[in-house]
């Protein structure tokens, strides 16, 4: 079956992205959805978080400047079916000298295609840096569907505007005629406010068939796994996040026919 490129981005630290991005790709390897996880931010939260050292020429720097190729990078994780392109520092000098290659919006693009022709993972998650500088403008242009992760407050509100539109100018732009939005994550759901319930009936109105019926809740367990390098599955696995993790991905499964 081909690959499904899925990228989750938003230009807002701190929105549940990256914890997102982690335990739906171990979700998914959990229901034997072979999976392959990028961390495209230089920060390598991602990388960190599911317990990978990092290490020096294992991120896709070297293929983004034309040295070596993507699929030589791909590390294993404890998960069966979950692999790793690992983060590092050098990603982001990345960030500057894109804008000087030909064709820079197109780079991570033609970097994953022999791991899309491959056909080794059913599905591809890129975590992307909090910014909608050319990593992200990089991830956008070779995903199939943005995710968007956004924490229930008000100001997340206008961030969902801002990355919607810069979807619309590379649709327009025809770097990616393909790009869908492929749904949002309410993360950072605080049972106890109203606000949080305020903002996810906002989205409903706004995006009915996009949002997930699956709300990620504000979870200090969430927050202490990755600390750990543990998934919060290996972490906490009778928690409350590992649950909507779970329910995120067997709606992910779902709506993008992840399943043969």
């Amino acid at each position: 079956m081909p690959t499904t490129v899925f990228t989750i981005a938003n230009q807002k630290g701190g929105v549940g992205k990256t914890t997102t991005a982690v335990n739906l790709a171990a979700a998914l390897a959990e229901k034997k959805i072979r999976t392959l996880l990028i961390d495209l931010d230089p920060q390598a939260n991602a990388t960190s978080a599911i317990g990978v050292e990092k290490q020096e020429g294992r991120s896709l720097y070297g293929p983004l400047r034309g040295e070596g190729q993507a699929l030589d990078m791909v590390t294993p994780t404890s998960y069966e079916y979950l692999s790793l392109i690992p983060s590092e520092e050098d990603l982001a000098a990345a960030e500057i000298e894109l804008a000087s290659t030909e064709n820079y919006l197109l780079r991570l693009k033609s970097v994953l295609a022999p791991i899309r022709a491959s056909e080794k993972f059913r599905a591809i998650i890129i975590d992307c840096p909090p910014a909608l500088g050319m990593l992200s403008m990089n991830s956008l242009a070779a995903a199939d569907f943005l995710l968007i992760a956004l924490q229930c407050e008000y100001l997340a509100l206008e961030g969902l505007g801002q990355i919607l539109r810069n979807v619309d100018r590379l649709k327009a732009a025809h770097v990616n005629d393909d790009l869908q939005l492929g749904g949002v994550v309410m993360t950072m759901f605080d049972l106890r406010t109203n606000l949080s319930r305020q903002v996810v009936d906002e989205v409903k109105n706004h995006l009915p068939d996009k949002i997930f019926a699956s709300v990620i809740p504000r979870t200090i367990r969430l927050s202490e796994a990755p600390s750990f390098g543990k998934t919060i599955f290996a972490y906490d696995p009778s928690s409350p996040g590992a649950s909507a993790y779970k329910n995120l991905a067997v709606e992910v499964i779902e709506r993008f026919s992840l399943k043969s």
